[in-house]
């Protein structure tokens, strides 16, 4: 039975934590709509163009933002009020999905106006996303620290679960307009969650933000050889595997065109993610996670090449369900090495290049999908890309000695001492 329990996820930071408990429900509700205006930008450009290319071009819109401002948002995290600028930033997405929507009732065909929202919408997430991952260790305890990690990937994998698959229903039903709709409406609980957070700034207090900070950060990360080992094993992951701008054009290809089966085939990672999550109590007992890391990444590359071969939807559907669970496990191991292994008064710099490559790389990486697509075919770049993604996870094996080698024990307990020094 201890192991059964170990093994399940650990839901201790809810039952402990009514801050915790707010914000994980009103983001678990945020992540659906979010997934829903994904799916409606995705469906209405490939509708409009048939374009797998413009599709992609989706993935640069998002990417381009969060590669060249990524690191400056996380310097902001370490110089202001972390919870007034996750708000602040919240209250502009509503902006941006309201715009969205306008432009569905108006019936607008213009693609311009999709990529500069996206890109807008981008610009905000890259802004508060790195002081929003600092909430975590904020709100819990550094032994929950894994646990709490693993509830806010679950809320995100069930939203990108339910979310395309209610936006497929919603589509095919009433338009792709109630789809961007659905995302406005769904904010409210957030701001509700983030209007009842105490104050919390940079614990040691401020760094000015700007260069001179974020060059910090990058040196601390430098001295961090896990940090960078991390880091790396995710790029491999999404900028060379990432498949789903292939989606609307395997679907069309290989398993009929429909609508409600590319809801399917979109929410399938999702499944994964949530089984992923569900069973992640044994993360937090995980004695070397960087090998963890590269396990979860090699699934993940070898799933993405079966989904690529795939002809029918029956074997399609359960290949992704096996990358969505190796994507997760993947995730929960990352971020709670980020957390764990740097100090609060970092953290924002850290988890902002970790939002980088976390938030930006599956972009390229559609976008890298997409481009290849076009030059050869959807199969091709899927099956390609897994492919290279095993064979990078490989040689970091080789390269970065500090993923293999490297045990969480030291620095929870670390953080145990400074949480203990602060209170």
């Amino acid at each position: 039975m201890a192991g059964h329990r170990r093994l399940v996820l650990d839901i201790r930071p809810l039952r402990g934590s009514a801050d915790f408990r707010r914000l994980w429900v009103g983001s678990s509700l945020s992540v659906v709509g979010g997934q829903m205006t994904t799916f409606a930008v995705t469906l209405q450009i490939y509708r409009t163009t048939h374009s797998s290319a413009a599709v992609g071009a989706v993935g640069l819109a998002s990417g381009l933002p969060m590669i060249l401002l990524g690191l400056f948002g996380g310097s902001f995290a370490d110089a202001v009020d972390r919870r007034r600028l996750v708000l602040v930033t919240n209250i502009g997405s509503i902006v941006v999905s309201t715009l969205l929507a306008a432009q569905a009732f108006a019936g607008l065909r213009a693609l311009w106006p999709l990529y500069t929202l996206v890109a807008v919408q981008a610009l905000l997430g890259t802004v508060g996303a790195p002081a929003r991952r600092t909430f975590v260790p904020r709100l819990l305890p550094a032994g929950q620290v894994a646990a709490g990690v693993a509830l806010t990937q679950l809320s995100f994998q069930v939203g990108l679960m339910a979310g395309p698959a209610l936006a497929g229903v919603v589509a095919s039903a009433g338009g792709l307009r109630l789809c961007y709709l659905t995302d406005v409406v769904s904010f409210t609980g957030t701001l509700y969650a983030l209007a009842r957070l105490p104050a919390m700034p940079p614990q040691g207090g401020p760094a000015r933000p700007g260069i001179a900070a974020v060059a910090d950060g990058l040196r601390f990360i430098r001295r961090r050889p896990i940090l960078a080992g991390v880091f790396l094993a995710d790029i491999d992951a999404m900028v060379l595997g990432m498949p789903f701008a292939l989606f609307p054009a395997l679907n069309a290809a290989h398993f009929g065109g429909a609508a409600s089966t590319l809801g399917l085939i979109t929410a399938a990672p999702g499944v994964g993610g949530l089984a992923g999550s569900a069973l992640s109590g044994a993360v937090g007992h995980i004695a070397r996670p960087g090998r963890a890391l590269l396990a979860s990444v090699t699934v993940w590359g070898a799933a993405i090449a079966g989904f690529g071969l795939a002809r029918t939807l029956w074997l399609g559907l359960p290949l992704l369900v096996i990358a969505g669970a190796a994507d997760t496990i993947s995730v929960i191991v990352r971020s709670t090495i980020v957390q764990l292994a740097t100090p609060d008064g970092f953290r924002g710099r850290v988890t902002g290049v970790d939002f980088v490559i976390g938030a930006a790389g599956p972009q390229v990486g559609n976008f890298r999908a997409g481009a290849l697509a076009s030059l050869t075919s959807p199969a091709v770049s899927a099956v390609g890309g897994g492919l290279t993604v095993l064979l990078g996870a490989g040689l970091l094996r080789l390269a970065v000695p500090a993923l293999t080698r490297y045990t969480t024990a030291g620095d929870a307990a670390l953080e145990q001492h400074r949480t203990a020094g602060t209170s």
